[in-house]
């Protein structure tokens, strides 16, 4: 039986035109069972360009953070296999149905779009900054998790729903590094992750910064390398999360301000 698949976007001061023309590449190529757009502090023309897509908005005030939208977006998913992809299209519909695809056919727990992957087709080049802070920084996340990956931030990722159940509690960052704890927790899980070449194509209206992003991954690649070590059974970092811990996992934080 086919397994249904659920879509989220989540989308900052989005490209309009360029958003509404992918979500409708997204569900002609993938027919999911439910796009869903997790919408940070838009502004009424964004929200009306996206009233005739083939979406589900949901839309909220703040800026929530990636890490937040998407885990905010599979909470509200009933699928069996969970993806999200990028607003701004840089991975295009196709080159995210190669990455929802081993999930389907479970054949990973986890699938992870890879820019850096040697057989990727890379139409455009970040600038020549970005790609070293990406490229060392990808050095640094395979020696600390000891995940044998070219690319973890890629903007397109596919879990299976039993493994989402399984690690969802353990994720904490609501921003870019949310991708990194992902990766990281479902590793420490014991899941097998699967790593898919993508279509990919720079988009220089990023909202990402640069340095602030690159600093702020740097110091989650050290958290989530001890709470991967916790969550596998290592006793050190079992004793120094409980003895130092104080944080409610991001599923919490979000369930809780959703009450108030």
């Amino acid at each position: 039986m086919q397994r249904s698949v659920g879509v989220v976007v989540p989308a900052y001061d989005p490209v309009v035109d360029r958003l509404v023309d992918y979500l409708s590449a997204l569900d002609d190529r993938l027919d999911p069972e439910t796009l869903l757009v997790e919408l940070d502090a838009p502004d009424s023309e964004t929200l009306a360009a996206l009233e005739d897509a083939p979406c589900t908005v949901h839309a909220v005030d703040a800026r929530r953070g990636k890490g937040a939208a998407i885990t905010c977006g599979f909470e509200h998913l009933d699928t069996d296999v969970l993806a999200f992809a990028d607003a701004d299209g840089a991975t295009p519909a196709d080159s995210i149905a190669d990455v929802v695809e081993p999930v389907v056919d479970n054949r990973a727990a986890l699938s992870v779009g890879s820019r850096r992957h040697p057989d990727a087709d890379v139409r455009s080049h970040q600038t020549v900054a970005r790609r070293y802070l990406g490229d060392g920084f990808a050095f640094l996340a395979r020696t600390f998790l000891n995940v044998d990956l070219y690319d973890f931030q890629c903007g397109a990722k596919a879990i299976d729903r039993e493994a989402w159940e399984q690690v969802r509690g353990h994720l904490y960052e609501a921003g870019f590094a949310w991708d990194l704890e992902l990766i990281a927790m479902t590793n420490a899980r014991g899941y097998r992750v699967a790593e898919v070449p993508v279509t990919w194509e720079d988009q220089p209206e990023s909202t990402v910064s640069p340095v602030g992003t690159t600093i702020e991954l740097a110091l989650s690649l050290v958290k989530s390398r001890h709470r991967a070590k916790r969550i596998s059974g290592d006793r050190l970092h079992s004793f120094i999360w409980n003895r130092r811990s104080n944080r409610h996992p991001l599923v919490d934080r979000l369930a809780r301000e959703s009450d108030e």
